[in-house]
């Protein structure tokens, strides 16, 4: 395997953390007029983007050690010249800092209840990546990246906020669940070749490079709808499950006619998201001057 250094700021991709960080704008869209703790939501999503940066780096010594990834150039591991020590350490630090920083968050809001939740599927993500068989490299790994991200990320997130489970945070917990394996999905026809050869067991892999792109692009706009059901319960503002759904159709038929990509799946899901916590306010507002 030929080594080739590269600097940190060429590997350091903040869009990636997008997926960790749109579960939090989600949460206080979907809440409605219902209070959120948002100084809790902030720091615990910080937790979530250390423990994502912990996961990758995991990822990529994993992916060094077993082959896959090979054409990978932003990769941590070539930081340090094919070193893995280094980027292991790194990886601990920020798992390290992220569990702290969780965990002060969950003991200041009187809900560290929600450990129980969190502990198993911070492990799961763990394992994603860890020892000589990963679950990344297993059929599992789809559905782990789902459940850590749809019960994990967006449901805790929505715990420690201060929400009861209702119909709505299911709807988030799938919604981020199909918007997490679909960015997954997306990222894989450009690897299927390293992937096949080291092994791995990913869902291109089993069943082709026109198949993963066509089910990303089927959870993608699962996410959107599911998102956008979630807008029209709690929010009485006319229009708006129109407007979401018009929104949600034209975004996946674009990725499907262009494929999806990590960067397009992420850019369509942001634009949704930060279109409503933008919006809403002056819609709500309006709607209620107007019927006043």
């Amino acid at each position: 395997m030929t080594k080739t250094t590269i600097k940190w700021w060429q590997v350091f991709n903040p869009a990636i953390y997008l997926i960790s960080i749109l579960p939090a704008i989600a949460v206080i869209v979907l809440a409605g007029e219902t209070p959120v703790w948002k100084q809790g939501l902030i720091f615990s999503t910080l937790a979530v983007v250390l423990l994502q940066h912990a996961i990758n780096l995991f990822n990529d010594v994993s992916d060094w050690n077993l082959g896959a990834d090979i054409e990978k150039m932003d990769s941590w591991v070539r930081v340090h010249d094919g070193n893995t020590r280094p980027v292991t350490i790194h990886a601990l630090i920020s798992f390290f800092l992220g569990g702290i920083i969780g965990l002060s968050v969950l003991i200041i809001g009187d809900r560290l209840w929600i450990v129980f939740i969190a502990m198993p599927l911070i492990g799961l993500g763990y394992l994603y990546n860890a020892g000589k068989s990963p679950l990344s490299y297993s059929w599992m790994g789809e559905w782990v990246t789902g459940i850590c991200y749809g019960p994990g990320v967006f449901g805790c997130l929505w715990f420690v906020s201060g929400l009861e489970l209702n119909l709505t945070a299911v709807m988030g917990m799938l919604a981020f669940a199909a918007l997490a394996v679909s960015l997954l999905l997306s990222h894989q026809p450009p690897q299927f070749e390293t992937d096949r050869l080291a092994g791995k067991k990913s869902f291109c892999v089993r069943y082709g490079k026109q198949k993963t792109c066509q089910v990303s692009v089927l959870l993608f706009t699962t996410a959107l709808l599911l998102i956008g059901a979630g807008l029209s319960i709690n929010h009485s503002v006319p229009y708006l499950q129109t407007i979401a759904f018009v929104l949600t159709i034209v975004f996946s038929i674009y990725l499907s006619k262009v494929g999806p990509n990590p960067k397009r799946v992420l850019l369509l899901s942001s634009t949704i998201l930060l279109l409503g916590i933008t919006t809403l306010p002056w819609l709500v507002h309006t709607n209620q001057v107007l019927t006043l």
